[in-house]
């Protein structure tokens, strides 16, 4: 019998071993590195994956904020007394009152806030209302966060900062409890809707927002251009019906018993604010504050602006509604090609596997003679050296093998549709920020309106990035500053106009390339 050789070759590695350790190393290189952490900062393409930790740090801040920062009661106790009276049989708007003064928003606020006169114990557990909040503080964030990851424009940095920074907006939700962040909750699940081409839901969710708060409308023009150039006239006609038709059912209680006490005091256009809560015109004098002439001067430059932009945002939603028309005729395609692909990859790897020796590592050990031990001695430093080189080309092999998988990786076929958000977006956000800059008078809550669409509009200007987060900086110094001073309100407006010229310079000088919009990720 011959005997065992001195240095019997290496064990093979397990199957299940070796593809553990390629996965591991694979993941290492991937994730583990200097490259992948810039993209998480810089890369818009990351911003899914950094939006699932804004929102589990947004939760434990929201919840550090209730349980440290004291309450501050300014509107809660008289929304609770309005719904009170509602609660009580009363549908005469004149007649529902709180502390603050009369009822002034429509049927959805009472419907809501009677929910949570029931939820809070006729609205004394303040706690529980913060919690609340905070739940929709989150449910807002994550449309927002949604629209943002669809649209790929704005670094994940900026979203960061723009959101851990603002203490105004976090002191809105859950130290306030305004009404103001409900209406918004529901004109960014109208937005998302739109955005996934659910038309119908988006136009019941943009109606309900209007039923808390009018502030809405100011959305209504983009909106009304979306539709006309998405759905056409006669579906657009249909769309303002279950707008309207959605109006009508929530305020029938009251149209049907009071219906101009209603209408006087839900969507009173003409309501005149108080001088002593205005942010953006602290600078002017009560009388002229309060001037007709003064608030049809401002309706005027609001129109003017919306008739200024109408063309260049018309363009978008058409350009948008192209590759969205684009995306209906390709998508089936492309899926059939990568269906395609999909398949040759396996019959490529499953002939390769066919090829391999069928019998490796499983061969009978034989009986050596004595010449063949001989022979095997002798090349015993041979076979080290071998074993050297096979290790050599083992890696190389595997390095081939990787550089296969990226280019079979990089050849699928993919078209990123839905960075035409992009073009849908601007337009809107635009219509409610010209109708904030035009405002009569903006409270503090009022902060909510624009404040998730300010990193989107500033991020489309050309200015430089020092320039970009300068203006965020300042605007967050004028909601901040209680009471607003001269100064406030006139950094206030500066910073409005500067943003507002810099994205018309843009928006007159170039209509998107949809060429650039489509590119293949």
């Amino acid at each position: 019998m011959g005997k065992i050789p001195a240095n019997p070759p290496p064990k093979s590695v397990p199957p299940n071993r070796k593809d553990a350790q390629s996965l591991l190393s694979k993941i290492r290189k991937e994730y583990v590195s200097i490259t992948f952490a810039k993209s998480l900062i810089f890369d818009p393409a990351r911003l899914p994956l950094i939006s699932v930790l804004i929102l589990a740090a947004e939760l434990v801040l929201n919840v550090f904020v209730v349980q440290n920062v004291r309450y501050t009661e300014i509107d809660w106790k008289a929304y609770m007394q309005e719904c009170e009276g509602f609660l009580n049989g009363t549908t005469d708007y004149s007649l529902l009152r709180g502390d603050t003064g009369p009822l002034v928003y429509p049927a959805g606020f009472v419907y809501i806030y009677s929910a949570l006169y029931f939820l809070t114990s006729h609205g004394t557990n303040i706690r529980l209302a913060q919690y609340i909040f905070i739940g929709i503080y989150l449910l807002q964030l994550v449309l927002v966060l949604r629209l943002y990851c669809k649209s790929r424009k704005i670094p994940p940095y900026v979203m960061v900062i723009t959101i851990f920074t603002s203490y105004r907006i976090h002191s809105i939700y859950v130290l306030r409890l305004f009404n103001d962040p409900i209406a918004i909750l529901f004109l960014y699940a109208a937005l998302n809707a739109f955005i996934d081409g659910r038309w119908t839901l988006g136009s019941v969710m943009l109606s309900l927002g209007v039923s808390v708060k009018m502030n809405i409308l100011l959305f209504a023009p983009a909106i009304l251009l979306l539709y006309i150039t998405n759905l056409g006239w006669s579906k657009t006609v249909l769309q303002l019906a279950v707008c309207g038709t959605i109006q009508l059912i929530l305020g029938a209680p009251f149209l049907l018993t009071h219906p101009w006490q209603y209408l006087k005091g839900s969507f009173d256009l003409g309501r005149v604010f108080e001088h002593k809560w205005t942010v953006n015109y602290r600078f002017l004098e009560p009388e002229m504050f309060e001037s007709k002439v003064f608030h049809l001067a401002l309706l005027g430059l609001h129109l003017t602006l919306l008739v200024v932009f109408a063309s260049p945002c018309y363009k978008y939603f058409q350009n948008y509604c192209r590759l969205r028309h684009l995306e209906m005729m390709l998508l089936p395609q492309i899926e059939a090609q990568n269906k395609a692909e999909k398949e040759k990859q396996k019959k490529t790897k499953k002939s390769q596997a066919q090829a391999l020796p069928a019998a490796k590592g499983n061969k009978a050990e034989e009986k050596l003679t004595e010449d063949q031990e001989k022979f095997l001695k002798s090349f015993e430093k041979g076979i080290k050296k071998m074993s050297g080189k096979q290790q050599q080309q083992q890696q190389q092999q595997q390095k081939a093998a990787e550089v296969a998988e990226k280019s079979a990786a990089a050849n699928k076929f993919a078209i990123h549709f839905d960075r035409s958000t992009q073009l849908a977006l601007l337009p809107i956000f635009l219509s409610n920020f010209i109708g904030i800059v035009c405002a009569r008078s903006l409270h503090y809550q009022f902060y909510v309106w624009y404040f998730h669409s300010l990193p989107y509009l500033t991020w489309y200007t050309e200015y430089t990035n020092s320039l970009k987060f300068l203006l965020l900086l300042l605007l967050e110094f004028c909601w901040n500053t209680y009471p607003s001073t001269v100064l406030s309100s006139l950094v206030l407006h500066t910073c409005h106009l500067i943003l507002l010229v810099g994205i018309g310079r843009k928006m007159f000088r170039r209509i998107p390339d949809l060429a650039q919009l489509s590119k293949t990720d």
